[in-house]
């Protein structure tokens, strides 16, 4: 790729509806950036997945996958109760869906602790300090129920660097999950804070229109499921090949 003195590479950004994106200098503006986890920050290689596996044949004996009910993007809760009203034929009382994000959880601090394949990608170590040392303030917006979020994150140490998030177990809303964040980030700030001032970073088409429902630009990344032609053609505000080249809208 190429780059002009000062300027952030333009070959992987991609505007909404094909037009260019905001001047990389409207960063100014931005204090907060949202984060989603899985695909974003971390792979986890089917951990969350086989915690599901075994919760339900811990509790039931049955085999249930997720990925033959689920999509990406999904909260853990519709998950959950998708997966359970599939493999057990009705929908789980109040006590029997207590019991299974019991003992999936139970399973998720296992499955991830012992991943072979668990990684974190690339230039996320790098940005998440940098981001921060420049005065950025750091959030969460992801399907993850808040609990499953941190044992996600604290196998890499990357819990600290998130002050406040939006979570699955906030809503099934994946939009009112981020407006969530955002009303947590105003907490955190002491002050109201506006759409403009916040940025949200995910890896799948779910992120992007998560994003735009609440009001907020996103970077979309293509660094999981997602090449960047289908993450263009979701509308992402800006779209790049991985989180090393950064973030386009605070690059001045």
């Amino acid at each position: 790729m190429t780059q002009a003195p000062g300027s952030f590479p333009t070959e992987p950004r991609v505007g909404l509806d094909g037009y260019p994106p905001p001047a990389a200098g409207d960063g100014s503006q931005r204090t907060a950036v949202l984060f989603d986890i899985d695909g974003t920050l971390i792979v986890t290689d089917g951990a969350g997945a086989r915690s599901w596996e075994l919760a339900f044949a811990d509790l039931w004996s049955v085999r249930a996958d997720i990925t033959r009910y689920s999509d990406t993007g999904m909260t853990d809760p519709e998950v959950g109760r998708r997966t359970f009203e599939a493999v057990m034929g009705r929908l789980p009382s109040p006590s029997e869906f207590a019991r299974l994000l019991e003992r999936r959880m139970h399973f998720l601090t296992l499955t991830v602790a012992e991943s072979s394949g668990y990684r974190v990608l690339p230039g996320v170590e790098e940005l998440l300090p940098r981001l921060v040392a420049q005065g950025y303030v750091l959030g969460l917006v992801t399907g993850n129920l808040e609990a499953a979020a941190h044992v996600k994150l604290a196998r890499a140490g990357l819990n600290r660097y998130f002050s406040f998030g939006g979570y699955g177990s906030d809503s099934a809303d994946r939009a009112e999950v981020t407006r969530t964040a955002m009303r947590r980030g105003s907490v955190v700030f002491g002050k109201p804070v506006p759409p403009e001032s916040f940025l949200a970073v995910g890896d799948t088409p779910k992120d992007v229109e998560a994003a735009h429902a609440a009001g907020i630009a996103c970077v979309a990344v293509a660094s999981h499921k997602y090449d960047i032609e289908e993450l263009a053609r979701s509308g992402a505000d800006w779209v790049i090949p991985s989180l090393r080249e950064g973030l386009p809208p605070l690059v001045d």
